[in-house]
């Protein structure tokens, strides 16, 4: 594929988010051996879904929601390339963030380095991952990659380090920590 196609998939697919997000309430759905614990959000933004690693954060599709520890609260270190395989959360259209019940963090927004607003939890960006194929998937966890670990996101807003059960890790993604960003083999 190549890197114009793929970008324009990206884009798209960040378009339909951003517009399922903005289109009131959804309600979960069960996939992936997960189940919702959160039928519905308050305006379609997040939930929260139980999976192999337990309860964490997803979004309106139910895919898992992931924070890199490179991050600080709340400011993304996620540039252009790492959004390709790890795309933003976007926050909802409107004036303020809902809040979620079942969600015990703070939930807001902050800029992404591309300028388009993306929601926190606990103040840490959200992100889902590429090779999430369906609702519940956690393929990740513990991936170390553009200079941080990537953990899924409790609903207490805190990394969740449990390692899942079945989820194999993405072969070719780097174990570096280090400043440098190659051999990302998605």
């Amino acid at each position: 594929m190549s890197g114009s196609t793929f970008t324009l998939r990206l884009l798209g697919a960040t378009a339909v988010v951003a517009l399922a997000s903005a289109c009131g309430s959804t309600t979960a759905t069960s996939g992936a051996g997960a189940s919702p614990t959160s039928a519905s959000t308050s305006g379609g933004v997040l939930s929260v879904r139980t999976t192999s690693v337990g309860p964490v954060l997803v979004d309106a599709k139910g895919f898992t929601v992931y924070m890199l520890t490179a991050d600080k609260p709340g400011h993304s270190s996620c540039s252009t390339q790492c959004l390709q395989y790890w795309p933003l959360v976007p926050a909802p259209a409107g004036s303020s963030v809902p809040t979620v019940k079942v969600i015990t963090a703070a939930l807001a927004e902050t800029k992404a380095s591309s300028g388009v607003a993306m929601l926190t939890a606990g103040g840490w960006p959200l992100y889902t991952f590429v090779k999430d194929k369906a609702p519940g998937d956690v393929t990740g966890q513990g991936v170390k990659t553009f200079g941080g670990t990537w953990y899924a996101v409790s609903p207490s807003g805190t990394a969740v380090t449990a390692h899942a059960a079945s989820a194999p890790s993405p072969s070719g993604a780097t174990s570096s920590t280090s400043g440098t960003r190659g051999g990302y083999g998605y």
